[in-house]
């Protein structure tokens, strides 16, 4: 996928969280899953298999903890590696992709504390023409995850065929940074654990914030402008994983977005660039671009008189960067990697706001 239509500078990668392993104390809670307990803490000991996940177009039985694990689609492979699991196979990536190995770089350190680079990387999924099964089932799967994806029901059907395949809950594309944790972690046996990943995510994101104090409460819309044709603007929905992760950093859907959304099941929808003023209340207006593109973006005679163009306060992702894969589909390696930068973005905006 890359951002529709299209998707640090810090190397420090945020594989902190890495050390959990699959032989580590896991429960599960919800869907059929039962956990026991340690005699002597009282904390959930273990996951009980068959663990059953329901998803858009049925239900998932993963009958015994996996130990072959491959990934498809976006950034479902961080969250085993930050699991302590090293896949057997996961998307190869080329949006964002600094050194053009295929794998971003807070992956590819995940996999490095793992020893799971070099020969012992994991086969890379080229997906440029869509899932490319028969590599998948090459690699002898216990299980696919792609609780992030777009699967269609047929890819479902045939990765199925494969070994259990875990899809989104809902929405294609719809599933947040905190869900695809927690129902990928849950098909692995450790559901718990990757709440402990979530919730160390949560508490970075807030210790960021506090730093950033002009950022809370912006409203913001999340556009995709071509430069070329910039005639339509693309606004990315509440229920876009990369526009979830601006609520969880503060931010909040200007009524507008809301309201063109409406109840569309889709990640994005259009707006004619001649009903651009339907963003006037858009205090930060966030796009993918370069250095040139909020000036191109203030001189075009129809978007810049939207007035969060007009004053400035727009925050530039800048396009095909490891920042712009970090935060277009987000994940518990990819945000603690980019934490810092982007805030520093959107405070630097905010401040325009006045």
């Amino acid at each position: 996928m890359r951002p529709a239509h299209l998707r640090p500078l810090r190397a420090a990668a945020a594989v902190a969280v890495v050390g959990l392993t699959l032989t580590a104390c896991a429960s599960q809670s919800g869907t059929t899953t039962d956990a026991t307990e340690d005699a002597a803490t009282g904390a959930p000991a273990s996951a009980t298999f068959p663990i059953t996940i329901a998803n858009t177009f049925g239900e998932t039985t993963v009958e015994a903890q996996p130990e072959r694990v491959a990934t498809v689609n976006w950034g479902n492979h961080d969250v085993p590696i930050a699991l302590g699991v090293a896949p057997v196979g996961i998307q190869l990536t080329t949006y964002g992709d600094d050194d053009g190995d295929g794998v971003l770089p807070w992956t590819f350190a995940g996999l490095e504390a793992l020893d799971a680079t070099g020969d012992a990387l994991p086969v890379l999924f080229d997906e440029t023409d869509g899932i490319p099964f028969e590599q998948v089932a090459n690699t002898e799967p216990d299980v696919v995850l792609a609780a992030y994806s777009g699967l269609t029901e047929e890819d479902w059907t045939t990765l199925s065929e494969i070994a259990p395949t875990v899809s989104y809950p809902e929405f294609a594309w719809g599933t947040s940074w905190k869900d695809m944790a927690l129902i990928d972690g849950e098909a692995l046996g450790l559901k718990s654990e990757a709440q402990a990943l979530v919730d160390d995510v949560v508490a970075q994101i807030d210790e960021a914030l506090a730093e950033r104090p002009d950022v809370e409460g912006k409203t913001v819309a999340y556009t995709w402008i071509d430069p070329a044709d910039p005639s339509t603007i693309g606004v990315y929905t509440p229920l876009d994983a990369r526009v979830q992760l601006l609520s969880d950093l503060g931010l909040v859907d200007a009524p507008s977005v809301v309201e063109l959304a409406g109840d569309t099941d889709q990640f994005y929808v259009n707006l004619s660039a001649e009903e651009a003023d339907t963003l006037a209340d858009v205090d930060v207006l966030v796009t993918y671009g370069d250095d040139t593109t909020l000036e191109t973006l203030q001189a075009d005679p129809l978007i810049g008189k939207i007035p969060a163009v007009e004053r400035g306060s727009v925050v530039v992702v800048p396009n095909a960067e490891p920042i712009s894969a970090a935060t277009s589909g987000p994940t518990v390696l990819s945000i603690p990697w980019v934490l810092e930068d982007y805030l520093d973005l959107f405070q630097a905006a905010a401040e325009q706001v006045g």
